[in-house]
């Protein structure tokens, strides 16, 4: 394998999640970069916010991961010059109803956070994955998190899918061991995004004061720069994790 650059000029990154949050500012930073990029996620028109004036190197796509027909379909329905998936950055995530006792709340709720963080996930790596192994390059990207590597009261569905993104991802490393595609997971500690408005279906009111209530917190920014740190080395070094807390976070 040569240590030429993996991310070249028109090259084709696909984010989930991508209108708002982490997913967000990672797109912004592929995109300031001059790269092409799939910008997906469940609502069109906040996709139409967040990349307004972006011009036509940003392809926004609504996409909802826990859709299977729709993932299963999502290459063949691109136009054809966009289907050579270069990178995949796959952040979509969920927690809604999240933060309370298992008892307290809803099954559905708990289901629905396993599905799109977990079942989600391997929908659009299997999706995307086959392309790069025939095309013999490429980089995926998870985002887990820090509670993949501990756990915490009110954390039943949501520390249990980041422990399974890791596990995942750890598994797919293996799986393409003897293949030049890249694999890296992201763990960061809390980001302050509208994530916690969404957990409390639009409460901002609570959002709020659970952003307050920690010591610190990191910005969608810290992410998209750890990010592009990974996705801008040697083509033969892989960082296989990166853990990303603020300073003063024990």
């Amino acid at each position: 394998m040569t240590d030429g650059p993996v991310l070249k000029p028109g090259a084709v990154c696909l984010v989930t999640g991508a209108s708002r949050g982490i997913g967000r500012a990672i797109a912004d930073c592929l995109l300031d970069r001059g790269l092409r990029v799939i910008a997906a996620a469940r609502g069109r028109e906040g996709l139409d916010s967040a990349f307004a004036g972006r011009g036509e190197d940003v392809l926004k796509v609504p996409l909802d991961v826990t859709d299977s027909a729709a993932v299963t379909g999502f290459l063949q329905n691109l136009p054809e010059e966009w289907r050579d998936i270069d990178v995949l950055i796959a952040n979509a995530g969920s927690d809604v109803g999240g933060r309370q006792h298992f008892e307290a709340g809803s099954i559905e709720d708990w289901v629905s956070t396993i599905d799109t963080n977990v079942s989600g996930l391997m929908r659009i790596c299997h999706a995307i994955l086959p392309g790069m192994s025939a095309r013999g390059h490429g980089h995926l990207v998870t985002l887990g998190s820090d509670v993949g590597n501990k756990t915490y009261a009110g954390g039943s569905a949501y520390a249990s899918s980041k422990h399974a993104v890791r596990a995942f991802t750890d598994c797919l490393r293996h799986d393409y061991k003897t293949s030049p595609i890249r694999i890296t997971e992201i763990m960061p500690a809390l980001v302050r995004t509208g994530f916690a408005e969404a957990r409390h279906r639009g409460d901002s009111g609570k959002a709020q004061a659970f952003y307050d209530s920690a010591p610190a917190a990191l910005a969608p920014e810290d992410i998209a720069a750890t990010v592009m740190f990974a996705l801008e080395q040697p083509a033969h070094v892989n960082i296989a994790q990166v853990l990303v807390t603020p300073t003063g976070d024990k």
